[in-house]
């Protein structure tokens, strides 16, 4: 029964930590903007659109989003009565137990390793095209990875740079990573703003009809289209919303986590919400959707209707959009990394940091890592394997606040989901339909993982774990 031993709780406002407090609410709610807005507005919402539910990828967004909803208010509870730098890791492993908490810890590096190095070749795919439009053309050999379904060539070498240079940030410590990152979702969202000024002059009613298109079989065998399309594209651009949970991995480095946590999560959130589904609705209603499926759909939307002075500035806020993804994802993972170490169940030099307070061992190693998937994996294949590891660490969070108002229904929660335990059921039963809803493909990615995981926990993390070492 040691699978579900819990630590002791101790709220992150008093814990005793070696990382610095620096970050405010401000800091917080801009950090979830950085990482939220990104690959999912400037490409998957095209794909999704052109592959899959048509003009409807506005209802994807909806669903998509209130499955995120469900979580985020989950999150912010347990991130407000608990905190700690491991995010739902720390949560699951107070409220359900060290097994739940390496299953939840094991699914979190999934989504952020994978994320940032599929966002990465987003990033690689909307600077290549950028400097094309201006007239240089990189070749495609060093553009594109070896399993670029159209594209092949021999490494992406942008996207390997950007993750090696954002790794070089985030070592200069939080807070300075921090201002970095606000100024640079001003950037992208001037150039939100921008694209919603410009697209809605431009808006031809004709392309929303029909708005559900009819459902239909593609190259590919695969059903698009119709209500099937609409939850299929649901699951696929849940990616857009990654990003939210990485506010809750800095409560260690929160000047008042307890006040600020929910504020971050929940209002970086709400804003992004409302601006995917603006963006999407226009996209779709500027441009045949089937024209979108394509590595930079927003510029290229705003070219076909010969907005040529506004895409070139889209195309700059979206490398910079996606920069500031990759930038908090890394971050996030850095942090989860160093709170697992520290429990025990990885080795503990992922738990070291250098003189200015961060865990520098993290950061190198799993910056080469991602380097590595970004330079030669395309985007398509690390997204969905994003979204599923994603999708079960939600579920569990939402379970955890069940199981926590049951087992300590005393603990000081400085918010609360509201409604009980339904919207935490809600959200299960959101996220588990996302889930459903993902390839074969990815669930066998997703079990492979998995399998790894429980082989790494009962060989090695369960008997050098301090929570057991302590406890005899």
């Amino acid at each position: 029964m040691n699978l579900f031993r819990t630590k002791p709780i101790q709220n992150s406002a008093a814990a005793d930590t070696r990382l610095k407090r620096t970050l405010n609410a401000f800091d917080l709610t801009m950090m979830g903007i950085g990482a939220i807005i990104g690959a999912g507005i400037f490409v998957r919402t095209g794909q999704a659109a052109a592959n899959l539910a048509g003009p409807a990828v506005v209802l994807s967004f909806v669903l998509a989003g209130f499955a995120c909803a469900c979580a985020a208010l989950s999150y912010a509870e347990l991130a407000a009565s608990i905190g700690g730098a491991g995010s739902a890791y720390g949560y699951g492993y107070a409220g359900l137990g060290e097994g739940p908490a390496w299953v939840i810890g094991w699914m979190l590096i999934l989504e952020y390793l994978v994320s940032v190095s599929a966002v990465s070749a987003g990033w690689s795919g909307y600077l290549v095209g950028g400097l094309t439009d201006a007239g240089f053309h990189l070749p495609v050999a060093f553009t594109h990875s070896p399993w670029d379904p159209q594209n092949p060539g021999i490494m992406n070498v942008p996207s390997f740079l950007i993750i090696l240079v954002l790794g070089c940030l985030i070592l200069t410590g939080a807070k300075m990573s921090a201002v970095f990152n606000t100024v640079i979702v001003c950037v992208k969202l001037s150039a939100v703003a921008v694209f919603i000024g410009v697209a809605i002059f431009h808006v031809n009613f004709a392309n929303w009809h029909p708005f559900i298109p009819a459902q239909e079989v593609n190259a590919k065998g695969q059903t698009v289209y119709g209500w099937g399309g609409v939850f299929a594209a649901a699951s696929k651009i849940f990616f857009a919303y990654l990003g939210f949970d990485a506010v809750s991995t800095a409560a260690e480095e929160t000047k008042k986590p307890q006040r600020d946590l929910p504020i971050g999560i929940i209002g970086s959130l709400t804003i992004c919400t409302v601006i995917y589904i603006a963006v999407a609705g226009l996209l779709t209603g500027i441009t045949p959707f089937k024209s979108l499926n394509n590595d930079h759909p927003v510029t290229r939307a705003l070219v076909d209707v010969g907005a040529n002075s506004a895409a070139g500035l889209i195309t700059i806020g979206a490398v910079a959009g996606l920069t500031t993804v990759m930038l908090v994802m890394y971050y996030g993972l850095t942090r989860i990394l160093f709170a697992i170490s520290r429990d025990g169940l990885i080795p503990g030099v992922f738990s070291r940091v250098n003189k200015g307070g961060n865990p520098h061992v993290s950061i190198v190693a799993a910056g080469i890592v991602m380097a590595l998937l970004g330079g030669f994996v395309p985007l398509d294949e690390l997204g969905d394997v994003a979204n599923i590891g994603t999708l079960g660490a939600f579920v569990i969070v939402c379970l955890g606040v069940i199981v926590l108002r049951r087992r300590r229904p005393e603990l000081p929660r400085p918010f609360r989901v509201p409604g009980g335990p339904i919207l935490p059921v809600l959200g299960i039963l959101s996220c588990g339909f996302l889930m459903a809803n993902l390839g074969a493909l990815t669930w066998k990615a997703f079990a492979i993982w998995m399998t790894i995981g429980l082989i790494v926990y009962f060989s090695y993390s369960r008997s050098r774990s301090v929570l057991g070492q302590t406890s005899g």
